[in-house]
This record gives C-alpha cells, structure tokens and sequence, in this order.
C-alpha cells in the first residue's frame, strides 16, 4: 500500500482539512482562484474581513433555490478547493517583481521571474526549510510557487522543467533536496514534466556568502549533462536566485551543449530561449 511521505501528510491536512491560514493562523485561507478574482482596491485590507464565523461564512455562500444534496457539494467543492493563506497575508506579499536577465551566450540572455522577493516571511520560510528541515514552512512555500505565471505558450507536451540539480554530498548532508521537492510541486501545478538530465558536480562549495564574482568563479564547469536535451522547451528553476548566477551557470551550461546536439543532428531543431523562475529573489528593501 502506498504511503504518504510526512511532509506530504502535512500538506494534504493543511490543504484540504485546515481552515486557517497557514502563516497568521488566524484568518481562514482561501482559493488561489478567490485570490485572482477579489483584488482588493485599497493599499490595506481590513483583518476584520476575514475573521468571521466559519458556519456564517459557509452558510452565506451556499446557492439559493437548490436540494440539500446541491448545498452540501457546494460546501464539499468548496473545502477542497481552499488554499494556503488569508487574504490579509497573500496582499501583505509583494509578488512578482520586476524580471532581470543574465547572459548564457553570445547574443543570448536568460530572462529569471522569481515568485517574490528574498524578505521575510519567505526568506525565513526558505531558510527553516532548507537548513532545519523545517516541513510545516512548505505550505507558505508553495502558496508562493502558485503565484508563478505558467509562461506563455508552454503546456505538457512542449516543455520540460530543469529543477537546480544539487551534489551527492550535499544531498547526503542534508537528508533531502529542497529544489527537487518545491519543483515537483511546480511541475503538478503547471502540468508540465521535469527533466532530469543535468548533474551536479560535487566539487562546488555553497554559494551562500559569496560575491557574485566569486559565484561565477564557483560555478564555472559545475554541471555536466547526462543526456541529450530532448527537443522541448527548458524552463530553469531554483529555489533562490540571489544573483542569478547559479541559474546562468545552469543556462550556459544547458545552451551550449543543445547548440551541440542541434548542429549534429541530420535535422537541425531550433529550440526557443531558455527561461527562468525562482521562488524569491534580492530584497525589496
């Protein structure tokens, strides 16, 4: 019989069974739709909005003129479908900042959308995740991989996600890969497949602290292919793109070697530019 892994229970539970907004704890979550659809109009939302009764919110929301049956699929679709965090604290993010863009090539660029910027509570969220194993942060973590726009054009048969692959070593050390977790949960939510091609070499150190030109002296040679790009489009991910350079790295290292394949292919495949997403990015402060 198959198992949910722990953090996977936990996700289910907080998803579907919580009613509370899984960074206040106070407010009741809501929809990623119900999100898109009510924008708020002013600058600040007023808490008091979404503190109200559970059994008058849910009884005001059901449809008139309809069988009891009806009243409660409505109420059942409804549970199902809440999300991660109150309107209060989904508004209190500032999501999707600007693009910035790296260079992989002559004449080529690597355009990288992060979700929201490296402050708190994500930078906090990220960090209890990554270095403490911290599951019950991943909600907060995944509300924020929801906000990422699919890009335009790319569906499950024209496009694969390149997850930042992580070393042997460092996978031993910490007991689990972050990326690999945040980017199967990207691929569910995009309806697009991951590709597991690209290898980490394990004589990188970490990048945490270092300039961004010791991050690209770090980097230089870091990742190898294990097989052939497929002839689809790459989309790159990585958790934190401080400045990018693991994510030019990962590009470069992507680009050069498709460009290869391509030349010595009898059909030469023109494959789109490569595009990038984090979850976090700088700091808006």
């Amino acid at each position: 019989m198959y198992r949910l892994a722990p953090y996977q229970t936990g996700l289910w539970l907080a998803e579907y069974l919580s009613i509370r907004c899984q960074l206040c704890r106070v407010h009741q979550s809501v929809s990623q739709s119900q999100l898109i659809q009510d924008q708020p109009k002013k600058s600040q939302i007023v808490e008091s909005q979404y503190s109200s009764n559970t059994v008058n919110s849910i009884s005001s929301s059901l449809p008139n003129n309809h069988s009891v049956v009806a009243n409660l699929r409505h109420v059942f679709d409804k549970r199902l479908n809440r999300g991660l965090l109150c309107p209060h604290c989904h508004y209190s993010i500032s999501w999707l900042p600007k693009p910035f863009q790296v260079d992989i090539a002559a004449g080529s660029a690597l355009s990288i959308q992060a979700a929201t910027y490296y402050d708190y509570p994500i930078r906090q969220a990220i960090r209890a995740f990554k270095h403490h194993e911290d599951m019950t942060k991943l909600p907060l973590l995944l509300h924020a991989l929801r906000q990422l726009p699919r890009p335009h054009g790319c569906h499950h048969d024209n496009s694969m996600i390149v997850a930042m692959p992580t070393t042997a070593q460092r996978l031993i050390k910490r007991g689990f890969d972050p990326v690999s977790i945040l980017s199967a949960h990207l691929s569910k939510h995009w309806q697009i497949p991951l590709w597991h091609g690209v290898q980490r070499i394990d004589d990188t150190i970490s990048q945490q602290g270092l300039t961004r030109a010791e991050r690209l002296s770090n980097l230089d040679n870091a990742f190898t292919l294990i097989e052939n790009p497929p002839n689809k489009r790459l989309i790159l991910f990585d958790d934190v793109a401080t400045t990018g350079a693991s994510l030019q790295a990962l590009g470069r290292t992507v680009h050069s070697l498709s460009s290869i394949t391509s030349l010595n292919n009898a059909l030469t495949f023109r494959k789109p530019p490569l595009i990038a997403y984090a979850l976090a990015h700088g700091s808006q402060s």
